[in-house]
């Protein structure tokens, strides 16, 4: 469904990332930003936050006036020159991250991730056509969209399909926020100690009896300077189940719950079993409703912008969510589009920018184009029950935790 387009009746000093009324409807919030406060000073809890597209996409390439060496989040627990320890490289500048992503970025190759292709097919077929078999109504995100890229990611890193339910149960548990909690709370962080002892386990599995997994080639790859620690293996891999598995997760489920809310372009879509529109569906929901909506850094030099100051040492968050609805760059940018330009689309900048974007962009498009084009090719309309939708709250993700849709199968459909 379209966000809210009737102009925002309400003070920019009251925008707060952790706020869930902010969370439901933002777009009014990141006009009033953009507008009003495109270097935002949230004083109570003395953070910033910069808005327009132009200003964000300049600051991701920035690495030497906005550190990630704090991390990414400003959840107080996280927010510390240690959360290298659970965030892996995108908590470090270079060189340390250069190196590191250097190190684990062979498994991530476009070659690479076309070869998972298979697998993504494969995974897609057997929940979906479960799914249909049991009725037209299901739940897009726990019967498909939560289970898929969980499995893509666990088989790239070995862990068992018995496990599996069970690590994206703590996953989650680690990114969901309560109304007004500004931190992990203290299930997340037992979910993150019971994940880092499972890894040390896995790690020391592997040693014994290496196999043909990304563990294992993590504990072999190596260049000049040396191998990585098992400190930073277990990182990557806790960043990749909560990255990996959180953010695609979302996508697809923002993909059906904003198309269903254009019955002209989801007609359109559905039309064609081949499935002509998915890539741009994929690409103008990566544009619009973005699974990261933000990501912090730590401004390292005073940051004077729009007539005000950030000084030094500030937090600062690059808001990726308001910038991709920028009017300065795009058209009519509060409305989805599935025909939006694809001059515009190559402006987004929801996987960031410089030597911090997202190492898994090209999984996560190939896992929502492959999941969706399955979804055309056997469905020929859908009902999202938005009333019945649970928002998923989190201080960084923006996505659904369920999504009950009834559809109807296409005839002749496998």
């Amino acid at each position: 469904m379209t966000l809210t387009h009737e102009p925002a009746t309400r003070d920019v000093a009251g925008f707060d990332i952790y706020e869930h009324a902010v969370q439901d409807d933002p777009l009014p919030w990141y006009r009033l930003l953009r507008d009003e406060a495109p270097l935002f000073h949230n004083v109570e809890h003395d953070y910033w936050v910069l808005s327009r597209h132009a200003d964000v996409h300049r600051a991701t390439r920035d690495d030497e006036g906005f550190s990630n060496r704090m991390g990414v989040t400003l959840d107080a627990s996280a927010w510390n020159e240690h959360a290298h320890l659970v965030m892996s490289f995108l908590a470090m500048d270079a060189p340390e991250a250069t190196r590191l992503r250097r190190l684990v970025s062979r498994a991530f190759t476009p070659r690479r991730v076309r070869e998972l292709g298979p697998t993504v097919e494969r995974l897609t077929a057997a929940y979906l056509d479960a799914a249909l078999e049991r009725g037209p109504s299901l739940d897009w995100i726990t019967d498909v969209a939560g289970r898929i890229p969980m499995d893509v990611i666990s088989d790239m890193m070995g862990v068992p399909e018995s496990d599996r339910a069970e690590v994206r149960r703590l996953s989650d548990l680690l990114v969901h926020r309560e109304d007004g909690l500004r931190d992990v709370p203290p299930a997340g962080i037992e979910a993150s100690m019971t994940l880092f002892a499972y890894y040390a386990d896995m790690l020391a599995e592997r040693r014994r009896r290496p196999s043909d997994d990304l563990t294992s080639a993590l504990l072999n790859a190596e260049d000049e300077s040396g191998r990585m620690t098992d400190a930073e293996i277990t990182a990557f891999l806790f960043l990749m189940v909560v990255a990996g598995n959180e953010t695609t997760t979302k996508l697809l489920g923002n993909a059906l719950h904003h198309l269903s809310g254009e019955p002209a372009q989801l007609r359109e879509v559905l039309a064609d079993p081949t499935g002509p529109l998915v890539d741009p569906w994929v690409e103008e929901t990566l544009r619009y409703d973005a699974s990261t909506q933000y990501v912090a850094r730590l401004v390292t030099r005073d940051l004077s912008l729009h007539g005000v100051t950030a000084p030094a040492g500030s937090k600062l968050l690059l808001a990726l969510g308001a910038a991709n609805h920028d009017d300065r760059v795009f058209t009519d940018p509060d409305r989805f589009d599935v025909h939006r330009s694809p001059a515009e689309l190559a402006e987004h900048v929801s996987f960031g920018g410089g030597r911090h974007f997202c190492l898994g962009a090209n999984l996560a498009r190939l896992e929502a184009r492959l999941v969706l084009r399955a979804l055309v090719d056997r469905v020929c309309d859908l009902e999202v029950h938005h009333d019945r939708s649970v928002r998923f709250y989190s201080a960084n993700v923006r996505g659904f935790a369920r999504l009950p849709i009834t559809v109807t199968p296409r005839a002749g459909a496998r």
